[in-house]
């Protein structure tokens, strides 16, 4: 039985054995690329846990087969640190798919010979974007113009529609006024600006749900700039085709009874990231009782729960303070702590079940500080929402002990 491995990965982006109920998004994907001027962009967003990056990667290959090419990374805070970060990051990305390019140039005379200018070869590589960008006027934001309007003068030629420029961790890009350092705003104007020209590049932005009221901060424009697509969680029939299509196999050791599928699907509230660890630890136990001839268990959620509890909460819970930790557990008693809930609800709710209730100001100040440390986000409408999955009932089962 152990020849057949567990086929479940609950990983940071891990690619899952079966991916269910994202048709939808990657039909809408499809149709960006059939833009013949780029006037849509894409902003994939949504909480940490809902399949975000992993849907990402299924986006590459039908870019592919559409004859675009592809480029992008992870971005990290250092990006935001100047806008020139911003520059080194597109061309590093960029030379990825130009290092294979070579131009042939007139160099100048050989050494003791006066005939024609000898010719030189040179490879489109980081280097060769790098000096482009350097040797040209202007801002940041011209510069980076001039490189992206070099390599479609090449690529254009060859038959390709476009490049996508896939991002992804793209809530960690802001500007920083105090600095006087706009990365943001210069990855806008340059795209909108090269976008008018004709030329097919397109953005793919990933991220958090702060993102896109974070573009929009930046340039007014971003609004119309993007087509937002959501991803919420899965409904019942996807939660049941992400469980059972990994161990149709008919060498897989467990299958899933039609009782465990439910137990499961209501364990994870609808998260891939959820299904996946929840299935992971359900298959481990079960294969372990068939090796040793034991009657299968039912689904241990208990257990699977603390263990969750442990893995995934706690870090981030152990991260704030005691008060802190009393206004979650305050919007975590609100009706609606899983969908989005008001400063002044939470002021209210907390006179009735703190000894010591927060003031509107407090609680502003504290929101705000969740809301750096990623557990938090505001709204485009001025309401907040956990930024984790699931955080609610987590918080309850903390007090409850």
């Amino acid at each position: 039985m152990s020849t057949f491995g567990n086929p479940f990965r609950p990983g940071a982006g891990h690619m899952p054995p079966y991916l269910a109920g994202r048709q939808a998004e990657q039909k809408e994907f499809e149709r960006l690329l059939q833009q013949r001027t780029i006037l849509d962009n894409l902003v994939l967003t949504g909480l940490r846990g809902v399949g975000k990056t992993v849907l990402l990667e299924t986006l590459k290959p039908i870019a592919i087969r559409e004859n675009w090419m592809w480029v992008g990374a992870d971005l990290s805070e250092t990006i935001s640190v100047s806008e020139a970060n911003l520059a080194t990051r597109i061309i590093t990305d960029l030379s990825v798919i130009t290092s294979g390019v070579t131009l042939h140039t007139q160099g100048p005379s050989t050494v003791g010979f006066t005939g024609k200018p000898s010719a030189l070869v040179r490879p489109v590589n980081y280097a060769f974007l790098m000096s482009k960008f350097e040797e040209t006027p202007g801002l940041v934001a011209d510069k980076i113009k001039a490189v992206l309007e070099f390599v479609w003068s090449i690529f254009s030629q060859t038959g390709r529609n476009g490049i996508v420029f896939a991002y992804d961790e793209a809530q960690n890009l802001s500007d920083n006024a105090e600095k006087e350092q706009f990365p943001l705003a210069v990855l806008l104007d340059v795209f909108q600006s090269i976008q008018r020209k004709g030329i097919p590049f397109m953005l793919v932005l990933v991220g958090l749900p702060t993102l896109f009221p974070k573009l929009v901060e930046s340039r007014t424009y971003a609004e119309r700039m993007f087509r937002v697509v959501s991803l919420a969680q899965l409904d019942v029939e996807d939660c049941e085709e992400a469980i059972t299509k990994p161990v149709q196999d008919s060498k897989c050791p467990v299958h899933f009874s039609q009782s465990s599928v439910e137990v499961i699907t209501g364990l994870s509230g609808g998260y891939p990231y959820f299904i996946q660890f929840i299935c992971r630890e359900v298959y481990d136990i079960w294969v372990q009782q068939a090796s040793s001839g034991n009657e299968l268990s039912p689904v241990p959620s208990e257990e699977i729960t603390r263990k969750l509890d442990t893995d995934f909460f706690a870090g981030r819970w152990a991260r704030i303070t005691d008060r802190q930790r009393e206004l979650m557990y305050v919007v975590s008693n609100l009706d609606s702590c899983d969908r989005e809930f008001s400063v002044q609800e939470i002021v209210d709710e907390s006179s009735i079940i703190l000894g010591r209730g927060f003031g509107n100001s407090h609680t502003n100040q504290i929101l705000a500080t969740l809301t750096k440390q990623g557990l938090i986000y505001k709204n485009r409408h001025g309401k907040y929402s956990f930024a984790v999955p699931l955080m609610a009932s987590f918080i309850r089962r903390q007090y409850e002990e």
